[in-house]
């Protein structure tokens, strides 16, 4: 963003044209009108990455331009988090002051929080021996009594170093209640946490005085799920990663969630579960009969659902989809709007000064169907 002040004057124009986009998209599905969710102008992506460049004794971040391909430096990034912008100029100084943390040093990677804590990875062409170690301790120290929050982790191949833990905590105020969310190094987190709130605050409205119980796929650390589990009398969740189910359990009884169950599967095999075509070890004590789910929430990666699981959506009478590519959403509304028809639309602006957009439907079941 070379000139910030003009792309921040543009915000609105940006936004509007999203939305005109956005709702012709949606057109052939008889949307109602798009409910639209403005990011903050600046510093509102709580997660960064940075290539490192060495350049006669100086390092610096830098990025490339994505339509020349050229690198160019940043010292400052209005996309970030504040936090990550302090943290941007405080560790470059102490990373050349320690030359064995700055060689062969060639990215950064920052994740921070609304509650003033940050991860800040550090990935190396080299082995990390135990003098990495104790120079990356002296780094930490010097950059806690500079007054943040810090946990510091080094990668290499097939390498992870931390120095204490490789997550840190968030807190969300959503409708006046405060969650907190366990965020993982290298783990999947919603990047813009205003836009994640509102779109928590939209599903909770949305399933607001629901009927039965609540699936959903793809829960990640329970971002969604832990929020929603106060709109039913009980959730299942699922979701494949390993550290994001860890995650989520953590998230269940630090909120003091009593009625949702997380399972580690991946859409496609709770799929094949629920149609009785496979048999899951991990599903052992797990009675999905006792469930009865009339609401679905899903929110899965860019290539959308597959279509054995938009078949199985459609058995529930309310469907609650969060996509991030209204491409492929669209592609999934071709069959799931044979049977549902969408009751609500939102444009949720996660990323700011591009053409990605973040669009949530929430869908009932025709009558006749």
């Amino acid at each position: 963003m070379p000139n910030q002040s003009l792309a921040i004057s543009q915000y609105p124009q940006l936004l509007a044209t999203k939305q005109q986009k956005l709702a012709e998209l949606l057109a052939p599905f008889s949307a109602p009108s798009l409910e639209i969710f403005a990011s903050e102008p600046e510093y509102y992506r709580m997660r960064a990455e940075f290539r490192i460049w060495h350049d006669q004794g100086e390092m610096y971040h830098i990025m490339f331009d994505p339509q020349t391909k050229q690198r160019y430096r940043v010292d400052h990034f209005p996309v970030a988090s504040r936090l990550i912008n302090r943290m941007m100029a405080a560790i470059i100084p102490l990373l050349q002051s320690i030359p064995l943390l700055a060689h062969k040093l060639f990215q950064i990677d920052y994740l921070s929080t609304r509650s003033d804590k940050i991860i800040v990875s550090l990935l190396y062409h080299k082995k990390l021996d135990e003098q990495w170690q104790q120079q990356a301790q002296i780094l930490r120290q010097h950059l806690q009594q500079q007054g943040f929050d810090l946990q510091l982790i080094g990668r290499a191949s097939k390498q992870k170093v931390c120095l204490e833990q490789e997550y840190i905590d968030e807190v969300l105020t959503i409708n006046r209640r405060d969650y907190t969310y366990r965020q993982v190094e290298n783990s999947f987190t919603q990047p813009n946490a205003g836009i994640n709130i509102k779109m928590i605050e939209w599903a909770l409205s949305c399933t607001a005085d629901s009927q039965g119980d609540l699936l959903e796929l793809y829960c990640g650390n329970g971002n969604f799920s832990v929020a929603l589990a106060q709109n039913f009398r009980k959730v299942l969740a699922t979701e494949i990663a390993k550290p994001s189910v860890a995650a989520a359990q953590f998230n269940i009884e630090n909120n003091h969630i009593d009625n949702l169950q997380i399972i580690r599967m991946s859409a496609e095999e709770f799929t094949q579960a629920i149609n009785g075509v496979r048999q899951f070890n991990r599903l052992q004590g797990i009675d999905l009969h006792d469930y009865q789910c009339e609401t679905i929430l899903v929110d899965p990666p860019r290539a959308g659902l597959d279509s054995e699981t938009v078949k199985m959506v459609q058995h529930y009478p309310r469907i609650l989809y969060i996509s991030c590519n209204p491409h492929t959403l669209c592609d999934n509304l071709q069959t799931l709007c044979q049977s549902h028809r969408i009751e609500r639309a939102a444009l949720f602006d996660q990323f700011p000064y591009t053409e990605h957009m973040e669009t949530g439907v929430f869908l009932s079941k025709n009558k006749a169907v």
